[in-house]
């Protein structure tokens, strides 16, 4: 699984190109740290597999592709 790393204020993720990402619907995790993941909304009813990295980062677990906003970043996204 992947992680998509965005640390660049400027970068703008649309709604089309985040679900092309994740491969679905989108939710919005908040992590521990601050900072925010985009994940498919129905990735454990899919059963897509544990992406590792984005776990550690949330604390919970989060499975398929995702997309990770440093602080400040993303902030379209809430």
């Amino acid at each position: 699984m992947s992680l998509l790393k965005i640390t660049d204020k400027k970068v703008k993720i649309s709604l089309s190109d985040a679900q092309a990402t994740v491969g679905g619907y989108v939710q919005v995790v908040r992590c521990p740290d601050g900072t925010k993941l985009l994940v498919n909304e129905e990735g454990l009813w899919q059963r897509l597999p544990l992406n590792e990295e984005a776990t550690k980062l949330a604390g919970q677990l989060i499975v398929g592709n995702a997309i990770h906003f440093a602080k400040g970043c993303g902030r379209s996204w809430g």
